[in-house]
């Protein structure tokens, strides 16, 4: 191994209270993060699947990536897999990843990865410090929210350290406070809900692997590393670091002025993007925060300090409060205080209210509920939500249980579903983007594991155009500009244009032109994404309104960076193949714990409830325009028969939905082939 890598996966054994370790060569093959994840745990319990995520044979990987640590901007996500409770029927392999600096941390302090087994007998914690691995006791941290437990282990890992100081830890010194990812009240509840929390607002929050740890009895795991990273040729990283800077938003002199607004807050670039709870001028004194190595900084650290580098949904959630900014910052520190996944927040908010309205939720009622529903809209209401939650305490023991088995336990299932009342469109997780219209990810999330939160084409093709619009001024491109320089960067696809026709006519959603999208999208983050450690909010980067031409850095910078840092020669479209390679290992994961095509279906809101506006790309009469798409239902006939052709185009048997042998051989998954062979599987 040249550049990227320690040489060195942690093995953490909490039955015996053991380590060891794991060379992270012999799963070179797979490229980094989300990869060795997925190999690691095949070749730990593939062939004991199907079990439970509480099953204490599920292991839970943490894994760096080959940019961790390095100059690379935009990659300071840490990969965490295995199996999620969260998610229904089926309890599938999955992933969730944090920011902040973890995986910087980690890999300073010289390991790739961390591979946890078993089940501790007593609650733990894990203090890393270099070469030093050791179970300490919990027993004082277990019932504490997440800052005291993240403030507790760091006055116990450095007594005495102030900030920005030297201070001893274990043989050596540093000026780093070590960095912890721990769980709340949430996840040593068990809640398929509960998230585990890295920081002020860095969480791995879909799946519920906080509740795994909690049935782990794993309260935290705290880091501190001051080594380096191998970097194989830091001369042409520092130039590719210098050259991206073209791509940047200029803070002293931005190429467009215009775009100098919150409301285009998620797409042009600017720092301090993520918080939306301080808009449209900051309302308070703030500044910029980012993840390692990232020089987007859409964090934002505020004066007051409530709702601190919390981003995206974790602040959207709560937007509809009808109270002061100063209570709907509060309802997002209880949400990271507490360890929930924000977005099974707002949505039980909305659900239970619902239900409650048509008179068969409340005090008294058929299903039970003491929530304040006189305060509904407030800080007290979500406030209540989320102990409940957090603690099992009444309604809240239910909705822990993740919204669709509080549905299936109420009786409302089938009914709440089918009408849209519970949008939960793919393995119980609440609707993101309408799988009606933006079906790139609606189809991948439904072909895959959970809700993608892949932003590649929803913020150029969504966000873009419909935030402009809204604010009364022309989207800096047209659709088909803006389709015309997408496909020219989706090697090996590139030129196909009608992959971003998101109409229903010959060349739209249901085309074979969309099953090269979803297929692009999907290995594309199998690799470029989850393996490499880049962030999704900024990678890829098909266009720019912060050059000149609108080109983005994609598909020139991924390669650029990864050989600077690795030595390799690897080509984009070598990426994208070991993309595919990854994809299908997960998918006879899936199919090892029970995955079959006719599993593989929308509840039928999507089928039968019109779609509100959504402004995607459509090619409609030889004109491409950007068109709002409102009124649209799914064809149930024709999104079967698009299946049949996504099957055919990854080599999966049609009938099934299953790997075939040749596929599996081609991509150097022999082994599994074999797996899938014995318990009778293979497509």
């Amino acid at each position: 191994m040249k550049g990227g890598y320690t040489g060195r996966i942690l093995r953490l054994d909490l039955t015996g209270k053991s380590t060891g370790t794991i060379a992270t060569e012999q799963y070179e093959e797979f490229g980094g993060g989300h990869g060795i994840g997925s190999a690691i745990f095949f070749d730990l319990v593939g062939d004991q699947l199907p079990f439970d995520a509480f099953d204490p044979r599920n292991v839970i990987t943490i894994m760096t990536a080959p940019f961790s640590g390095t100059l690379v901007p935009g990659s300071g996500r840490c990969e965490v897999q295995g199996l999620a409770p969260m998610y229904h029927p089926i309890e599938w392999f999955n992933r969730s990843n944090w920011g902040g600096h973890f995986t910087a941390e980690l890999k300073y302090a010289g390991w790739d990865g961390i591979v946890i087994e078993g089940v501790s007998d007593e609650p733990v914690w894990i203090n890393i410090i270099n070469d030093k691995v050791s179970f300490e006791s919990a027993e004082g941290l277990w019932g504490l929210d997440v800052p005291s437990t993240q403030e507790e282990i760091c006055r116990r890992v450095l007594p005495g350290a102030k900030f920005a100081e030297w201070a001893e830890a274990g043989s050596t010194y540093t000026t780093q406070m070590p960095a912890v990812a721990c769980i709340g009240l949430a996840g040593e509840n068990r809640s398929r809900v509960a998230s585990i929390v890295h920081g002020a607002g860095s969480s791995a929050a879909q799946g519920g692997f906080g509740g795994v740890w909690g049935a782990k009895r794993l309260k935290a795991i705290s880091v501190i590393g001051t080594g380096s990273v191998p970097v194989a040729d830091p001369k042409a990283l520092m130039e590719a670091r210098t050259w991206f800077n073209h791509f940047q938003w200029n803070v002293d002199k931005p190429i467009d002025p215009k775009m100098e607004t919150r409301a285009f807050m998620l797409f042009n670039g600017a720092p301090s993007g993520g918080n939306v709870l301080n808009n449209s001028l900051p309302l308070e004194p703030a500044r910029a925060a980012a993840c390692a190595s990232c020089p987007r900084a859409c964090r934002m650290r505020l004066a007051g300090g409530k709702s601190n580098e919390a981003t995206c949904a974790a602040t959207v959630s709560f937007m509809n409060l009808n109270s002061p900014r100063i209570d709907r910052m509060r309802a997002t520190d209880l949400l990271h205080s507490y360890g929930i996944n924000h977005w099974h927040v707002h949505g039980p908010v909305d659900y239970v209210y619902g239900l409650y309205k048509l008179g068969v939720l409340g005090r008294g009622k058929k299903i039970e509920c003491d929530l304040p529903f006189e305060q509904h809209g407030k800080l007290e209401f979500v406030e209540a939500l989320m102990r409940r939650m957090a603690t099992r305490e009444g309604i809240g023991d239910d909705l822990s249980e993740g919204l669709a088995r509080a549905a299936i336990k109420w009786g409302r299932y089938e009914e709440d579903t089918a009408s849209g009342l519970l949008p939960l469109a793919y393995w119980g997780s609440y609707e993101h983007y309408d799988p009606r219209v933006e079906v790139e990810w609606g189809y991948g999330s439904l072909l895959g594991e959970r809700d993608i939160m892949m932003h590649s084409f929803n913020y150029p093709l969504h966000w873009m155009p419909m935030a402009m619009m809204n604010a009364g001024v022309e989207p800096y491109l047209t659709a088909e500009k803006a389709v015309e320089m997408v496909a020219a960067t989706m090697i090996p696809y590139q030129g196909d244009v009608f992959m971003m026709d998101y109409g229903e006519g010959p060349t739209g959603i249901y085309s074979e032109h969309k099953v090269k999208q979803v297929a692009w999208h999907r290995h594309y983050e199998r690799f470029w994404i989850d393996c490499t450690g880049f962030c999704g909010w900024r990678w890829p980067m098909f266009f720019t309104n912060n050059t000149v031409d609108r080109k983005g850095a994609t598909p020139e910078a991924e390669p650029k960076f990864y050989n600077a840092v690795t030595g390799k020669n690897m080509s984009f479209a070598d990426g994208m193949e070991t993309g595919r390679k990854i994809w299908n290992l997960d998918k006879s994961i899936w199919v090892l714990q029970g995955r079959h095509r006719n599993q593989e279906v929308f509840p039928d809101y999507v089928h039968s409830k019109p779609s509100a506006a959504h402004v995607m790309p459509v090619y409609r009469n030889g004109k491409w325009a950007w068109e709002t798409n409102a009124g649209r239902t799914l064809d149930k006939t024709r999104f079967e028969e698009w299946k049949t052709k996504f099957y055919e185009f990854e080599g999966w048997d049609t009938s099934s939905g299953w790997p075939k042998r040749k596929t599996l051989e081609e991509l150097g998954l022999r082994k599994v082939a074999d797996t899938l062979q014995k318990r009778g599987r293979l497509g």
